[in-house]
């Protein structure tokens, strides 16, 4: 190799000292590249180059020396990217796993939306099985046979439609099919509105509209009042009493906001009152007279003794409280329940003139009125509840009008377990009711036969 600094070719020139075990050292101006030694420690050999201040002004050296800087370059380029790799595949993975976290609440979504439109459905079904009732209702009428037809038809298709959708889901629009069950409910309750008198079919409820008072009482609407006439009145206890509260509207009832307050000129006894044409009819105390108050006048317009009726818990309902005698209204006018010695302790119809409180006719029948719960009149029938407590149902009906009598079964819901008053309002077409201190309505549901002029 060469000795001589200035004969070095300006390109890097590499040399190789190596000869079995012996070691060479570089000469002056080199300096050593890489070496290599055996396992003992001797050196093999070496390389050595010259130093690089000898060629810092050559060309190619710089176009070297610019080659490892922009290696370097790259080289912390690369790692840069490789951190920005990593960071990037971190950032990758926390959002695979919200989007993880998505889909699930999606589905959740998902199955909530079909359970509450399967719930929505369910309402629409039930809906419809409240308007079946209603067909043998419409189809006494001879002369809308192709209307009744239609509803029919109507009714099917809806039914066959809410099937379906309770088999698939969201096949269809709840919202179109509500407002097609809403048109028809309202075609039906306006063909309604032309019947009259009925069966009793079905109770239903009770809707609790107030809790006040003691155990027993009344409270009740005039059935024959206007129909912007609102007007409650509110009798709390079964005897000894003469308090009488009325209120203007249901929703000053339910709010407490009393209108005025009668103290009327005896006590009473029982529950079993009823405002009737602006008046109040109730059983004086210790007595079987019947009282007749006007609350316009504030006076009392009429009172009779009602014969050989039973008074002060001779013939009570169930549940005692001097329930004897139990004045009552329906779509045909005023009566009075109770029992007599005479009639065995057996219920006694009696319609009476509203007017006089005179007995218009008499129907004796062979229930007891001390096994009776409670009764109402319906269109001239005088349906009996078997109990006043829990389970109790209508379980005996007396027509006036054939004056003939069956058992039946309508079962209702005895919500607070204690009934002392139970009345119906024909103009509400509902049951009001003293359910152990709480103020409720039940509906009823009436089977009408309506003849037209062509029935033989």
């Amino acid at each position: 190799a060469g000795k001589n600094r200035g004969n070095v070719n300006p390109s890097w020139q590499l040399f190789i000292f190596g000869s079995g075990r012996r070691t060479i050292g570089p000469k002056e101006g080199w300096q050593v590249y890489s070496s290599a030694q055996d396992a003992d420690g001797r050196c093999i050999c070496t390389v050595v180059a010259p130093e690089q201040s000898l060629c810092s002004r050559d060309a190619k050296s710089r176009q070297l020396r610019q080659l490892l800087e922009k290696v370097q370059n790259m080289s912390q380029s690369i790692e840069v990217l490789n951190l920005r790799t990593q960071r990037d595949f971190q950032y990758v993975i926390k959002m695979e796993n919200q989007m993880k976290g998505l889909r699930t609440k999606f589905r959740q979504v998902e199955d909530d939306r079909k359970s509450i439109m399967a719930k929505n459905f369910q309402e629409l079904k039930d809906k419809m099985d409240e308007l079946k009732p209603l067909i043998p209702v419409l189809e006494q009428y001879k002369m809308d046979a192709a209307l009744i037809s239609q509803f029919k038809e109507e009714i099917r298709n809806l039914s066959v439609v809410l099937t379906g959708i309770q088999e698939e889901i969201g096949a269809y629009d709840y919202d179109e099919l509500y407002q097609r069950v809403l048109r028809l409910d309202t075609r039906l309750r306006s063909c309604m509105g032309k019947l009259t008198c009925g069966k009793l079919m079905k109770i239903t409820g009770p809707v609790t509209i107030k809790t006040s008072g003691t155990r027993f009482g009344a409270w009740m609407t005039d059935p024959l009042a206007a129909t912007r006439n609102n007007r409650v009145w509110y009798m709390d206890s079964y005897t000894n009493s003469k308090i009488v509260r009325e209120y203007k509207t249901i929703d000053d009832f339910v709010s407490g906001v009393v209108s005025q307050t009668y103290s009327l000129p005896f006590k009473w006894e029982g529950t079993n009152h009823i405002v009737y044409n602006g008046s109040l009819y109730y059983n004086k105390y210790q007595s079987n007279i019947i009282v007749k108050y006007n609350f316009e006048t504030g006076t009392v317009l009429a009172q009779r003794a009602l014969e050989f009726a039973g008074f002060h818990n001779m013939y009570p309902y169930t549940w005692g409280g001097y329930s004897d005698i139990d004045v009552m209204a329906d779509e045909l006018g005023m009566w009075v329940v109770y029992a007599t010695n005479q009639n065995a302790g057996n219920v006694v119809i009696s319609q009476i003139d509203p007017d006089t409180l005179q007995v218009l006719k008499t129907w004796n029948t062979e229930y007891s009125k001390r096994n009776a719960g409670e009764s109402f009149m319906i269109c001239g029938t005088l349906y009996i509840t078997n109990s006043h407590l829990s389970g109790a149902k209508v379980y005996y009906a007396y027509s006036t009008k054939t004056s003939s009598y069956e058992y039946i079964d309508i079962p209702f819901h005895n919500q607070y377990f204690h009934i002392s008053m139970l009345d119906y309002n024909a103009r509400e077409r509902a049951l009001y009711a003293w359910n152990n201190g709480h103020q409720v309505i039940f509906n009823v549901t009436l089977f009408h036969v309506i003849k037209t002029e062509d029935d033989s």
